[in-house]
């Protein structure tokens, strides 16, 4: 049983066929193995006989001659023939030859330098100390002055006329 496939489209997988076996014959490229000179000779003979080299409808789309890994494969075969570098899955060289190295926190002892640091505040006390704005800095817990007093009740809010929105005239 064939299918209607285009005549432009069987002479066009027929002809990359034999072109593909005129090539392996001059012996361009490294030869042929004896499984792709039957694939070669077999799908050419179904395309001739049928129009069609596959029967399977998920295979590839029903008004090519050839399915989606025929196709594929006749691409690579002509490759070989032309001499060409195969287009095959090949190993990064980069990734395979690196080692990570094991793995160290990154962290510090939090009391390394706490004690260095209230040597210092207590040797180094400026006499104008407010007037001059320092980065935090760690304390100990009877040095730590109070912290200002908050009022117990909600802060006031005030309307401020003139402030965004529609104006009334």
């Amino acid at each position: 049983m064939s299918r209607e496939v285009d005549d432009r489209k069987k002479r066009k997988a027929l002809r990359k066929l034999r072109k593909a076996a005129e090539l392996a014959e001059a012996g361009l490229g490294p030869p042929l193995s004896d499984w792709e000179r039957e694939f070669l000779e077999e799908v050419e003979q179904r395309i001739e006989t049928y129009g069609s080299a596959f029967a399977d409808p998920s295979k590839g789309a029903l008004e090519e001659p050839l399915s989606t890994l025929q196709t594929q494969k006749l691409k690579e075969i002509d490759k070989k023939a032309r001499g060409k570098g195969s287009g095959g899955f090949k190993p990064r060289k980069g990734l395979s030859s690196k080692k990570k190295p094991p793995y160290t926190p990154r962290g510090r002892d939090i009391n390394e330098d706490v004690e260095a640091e209230i040597e210092d505040s207590a040797d180094n006390a400026a006499p104008d100390a407010q007037s001059v704005p320092r980065s935090p800095r760690l304390v100990a817990s009877g040095d730590a002055p109070e912290p200002a007093p908050r009022p117990n009740r909600p802060p006031k809010l005030r309307v401020i006329d003139g402030g965004g929105g529609e104006q009334s005239s």
